[in-house]
């Protein structure tokens, strides 16, 4: 008999919760488990089992629970919140902190049914891990146009507003600057990692590699001696991604200028390929010839998009110009902020941790909710609104 998942309901209303424990048992697949003292003991209980399905009445006060839910691994634990008046405010606080399930109040038996095919379909697996990571690569064949910045910033971004495990790759082994972008001092590096491919598994990954701050996001230091890179080969390269799939629910992996095997490898195992750029016509004409080899190398149009980074809307070459030289619409802009970018840089933090609010951070982090897997966040979002899907891509990652 396959094993049942472990349900918890967390509400003051008794009504509430007999109503939701008759369509659990309707439902199957299912099994409450009650009796805590506090939010403590559930927690405990929470963290000793591989699948519980959480339903959390924020009607009790949406506060009370915030932090504990922060608290949860969302890999083992599928959270569904309730609501009697779920509007856009509250929904988007609560899918921050990892929640990506809401209900109204009272709940629709076919809504919440659907809900528990979709928590149902999370554990189908029985606990073996199922690989639905997204690799994005961030490349240019010119340097100093602020990849590192875009890799470092992207990466941090998914990590907030996913919640899940994030992994930033550095793959410049010649002048690799993560380290200093966020400011830490790595014990292990990339070669020490292919030294080990017997040890390569989900543990290990996370003990060894580097996180940053109290954030799901780990990170991989290029090779400190140009002896250790050399040694490194595309095979390897091809194998680290295939095992770092199996943890992380998002890679960005931070390229070297030149097209060498190492780097066309991972440009060959990414899902999507952030081509940078800057609006100058030497840069526009080195993105060109890119393109053009991306053509030769059987890259999908809608693999490879390009990113403009440091964009003033006064630039005398427009958008417009870029799109009709390049052939090819731009994906996203980055604006052009000096300070914030610099105090980031010199501090070894992201730009959100200088100022959450500058142009440049609400713009790596609506970038990051455009490559997130954000269909049903947008989908929940539109349920409770009125506003135009613009507005509530606005209210989202604002």
């Amino acid at each position: 008999m396959e094993e049942k998942i472990s349900t918890i309901i967390l509400s003051s209303n008794k009504e509430f919760k007999k109503v939701l424990s008759l369509y659990l048992a309707e439902f199957g697949e299912f099994e409450i488990v009650d009796n805590f003292s506090d939010l403590s003991d559930v927690y405990n209980t929470i963290s000793a089992m591989n699948k519980v399905f959480l339903v959390v009445d924020v009607n009790d006060g949406f506060e009370k629970y915030s932090d504990f839910i922060k608290k949860l691994d969302m890999s083992t634990c599928s959270v569904l919140a309730v609501s009697d008046n779920p509007n856009v405010d509250l929904i988007v606080k609560i899918m921050r902190l990892g929640v990506k399930d809401v209900l109204s109040t009272p709940v629709i038996k076919s809504e919440f049914f659907d809900a528990l095919k979709r928590v149902s379909a999370q554990f189908s697996n029985n606990g073996e891990h199922v690989s639905k990571s997204r690799v994005i690569t961030i490349f240019s064949n010119k340097g100093g146009i602020g990849k590192t910045s875009i890799a470092t910033n992207l990466a941090f971004e998914l990590s907030q507003i996913t919640k899940e495990n994030v992994a930033l790759i550095d793959l410049n082994f010649q002048f690799g600057d993560i380290t200093t972008f966020m400011d830490i001092q790595p014990t292990f590096n990339i070669s020490y990692m292919l030294q080990n491919p017997d040890k390569l598994n989900k543990d290990f990954l996370l003990n060894t590699m580097e996180k940053y701050k109290n954030t799901s996001l780990y990170m991989l230091a290029d090779p400190p001696v140009f002896k250790q890179a050399a040694e490194v080969s595309g095979k390897q390269i091809e194998k680290l991604i295939s095992v770092l799939k199996e943890t992380f629910s998002y890679i960005i992996i931070d390229t070297d200028t030149n097209f060498d095997s190492k780097t066309i490898t991972a440009l060959d195992n990414s899902d999507l390929i952030f081509l940078v750029t800057i609006v100058n016509l030497p840069a526009l004409r080195n993105c060109q010839r890119c393109l053009d080899l991306f053509e030769k190398l059987g890259y999908d149009n809608e693999k490879v998009q390009i990113l403009i980074n440091r964009y003033m809307e006064n630039d005398e070459i427009k958008i417009e110009d870029v799109e009709k030289l390049l052939n090819k619409q731009v994906y996203w802009k980055i604006p052009n902020n000096y300070f914030t970018m610099m105090a980031a840089i010199n501090k070894g933090v992201t730009a959100a941790e200088i100022n959450a609010s500058s142009n440049v951070a609400v713009s790596y982090r609506e970038l990051a909710m455009n490559v997130s897997d954000s269909v049903y966040r947008k989908k929940l979002i539109q349920k409770y609104s009125q506003n135009s899907m613009r507005n509530l891509d606005n209210i989202l990652k604002g």
